[in-house]
């Protein structure tokens, strides 16, 4: 990715990013993006280090700090610092209804020429039955467990 957005720090800013680094009182990742945006700085009391160096010291890729120094450049310093959050939340793919059903099937007897259910079992048999079009066992594995439902 080219060099295309230069960080230029105010001794405000540095000062605020020298903090939030030296305090040991922010997240990890609020962390290396203060230190990745100090390397970068290539204002009058910044020395700046190459994407690729500030990448390898702070165990990120490259990419990770060329989209730091991005949103730094186009937003501000709050917003470079700062997740997004999420543009729509994650709807859930399955219900109650879903895991009431899976439980009442894991209830039931095993099916011929098994002592009891699977995860895997369980989850075909979903399927099969037309209760869903696709269901992973991780899927069926956490709704279990969700529900305190045990298979021994």
């Amino acid at each position: 990715m080219a060099n295309r957005y230069k960080v230029t720090l105010t001794k405000a800013e540095r000062a605020q990013l020298t903090e939030l680094a030296r305090s040991g009182k922010s997240t990890a990742a609020k962390f290396i993006y203060a230190r990745a945006l100090l390397l970068c700085d290539a204002g009058e009391l910044g020395d700046p280090w190459t994407v690729a160096d500030v990448a390898s010291a702070l165990g990120v890729t490259a990419r990770t700090v060329e989209h730091l120094k991005q949103r730094f450049v186009e937003e501000g310093l709050e917003a470079a610092l700062a997740r997004k959050p999420p543009r729509k939340p994650r709807e859930a793919t399955f219900d109650g209804q879903f895991d009431a059903r899976l439980t009442a099937l894991a209830c039931s007897r095993a099916p011929a020429g098994y002592q009891r259910w699977t995860v895997r079992l369980l989850a075909d048999k979903l399927v099969a039955l037309k209760i869903v079009d696709a269901v992973s066992t991780m899927t069926v594995q956490r709704s279990l467990k969700k529900t305190n439902c045990s298979l021994t």
